[in-house]
């Protein structure tokens, strides 16, 4: 089995998140090369095959050119799956290529299950695993959930990729995101809200916690959709990616989109009636209890 993993490169630098895409094929049991559209001096730290494009000619972002090269490179390798991240590189260039290739494509993969992969539904409170309907398949994982064993290390052996072409978008350059009111990156301490809250109402006995601790509210996505908590809170691969010293998760399940957003958390307590939950597998201590009533027992604790 046989695996092209495809890199991510912005603002002149090769993302981390390129070797997530080999623990995936690890996790597969494939052989894989990768192809990135960079410089050498940022090529992966990765002892296998590389196809590299530089850059300078094709951009950083230029969908039908960054096609036609991951198709080039796909000619020579011919790998069983083409892998992506599921992000906006992704999301864009995925489709092109399975819809050229006529390939089957699985989406926001978080798992795998024998000969199929895991992939998150009923907003991500469940898991499905589908299987490919083509023999070869093109992927796309979500961030996060293939986290590489060790400290990625090697020398790739590097060969060119070459295509003639424009394309018909002209890349300018990256907007700043919006500013947020409040930058989750930056506390020490960060007390989240979840589902298992209950309602609305709850959500000031959860800053009360912050408070005390000394830190910053944050908040899991459904906390946000339901608008209990504003945007700015919300912590996960749709919100803020935060490691603060301290994270205290209050009746989340942990969803791997919100696992991603704070596992590189120094200390992670959560505070759940489900003994069972996703949450538990990354917590340093799990507390088994009703949310409501521990969190205004600790406040008063710690106000002490």
């Amino acid at each position: 089995m046989k695996a092209l993993l495809v890199c991510e490169y912005r603002d002149g630098k090769l993302l981390d998140s390129s070797y997530e895409l080999l623990a995936f094929a690890e996790r597969l049991g494939a052989d894989s090369a990768m192809v990135l559209i960079g410089d050498a001096a940022n090529a992966p730290r990765y002892g296998g095959k590389v196809y590299l494009a530089h850059v300078a000619i094709y951009g950083e972002y230029n969908p039908d050119l960054h096609k036609q090269l991951i198709l080039a490179a796909v000619a020579r390798e011919n790998p069983d799956y083409i892998i992506f991240q599921h992000s906006s590189y992704g999301w864009d260039l995925a489709p092109r290529v399975a819809a050229k290739l006529r390939l089957a494509q699985v989406s926001e993969v978080v798992g795998i299950d024998g000969d199929g992969f895991e992939v998150g539904c009923c907003n991500a409170k469940m898991r499905r695993t589908v299987r490919p309907a083509t023999a070869r398949a093109v992927i796309t994982i979500q961030t996060g959930a293939f986290t590489p064993q060790s400290e990625p290390h090697g020398s790739p052996a590097v060969e060119m990729l070459d295509v003639a072409g424009s394309g018909s978008v002209e890349f300018i350059g990256y907007e700043p995101a919006e500013e947020k009111d409040i930058d989750l990156g930056k506390a020490e301490v960060i007390v989240s809200a979840g589902r298992g809250i209950g309602k609305k109402e709850n959500v000031p006995v959860i800053a009360a916690l912050a408070r005390a601790f000394g830190g910053e509210l944050g908040a899991s996505r459904p906390v946000v959709d339901a608008g209990w908590v504003e945007h700015s809170h919300q912590v996960g691969t749709t919100g803020q990616t935060v490691s603060p010293k301290l994270y205290v998760a209050c009746g989340i399940s942990g969803a791997i989109q919100h696992l991603a957003g704070m596992k590189k958390s120094d200390f992670i307590v959560a505070i759940n009636k489900d003994k069972d939950a996703p949450i538990g597998e990354v917590a340093d201590v799990l507390v088994v209890a009703d949310v409501m009533p521990f969190a205004q027992a600790l406040t008063a604790r710690l106000q002490k």
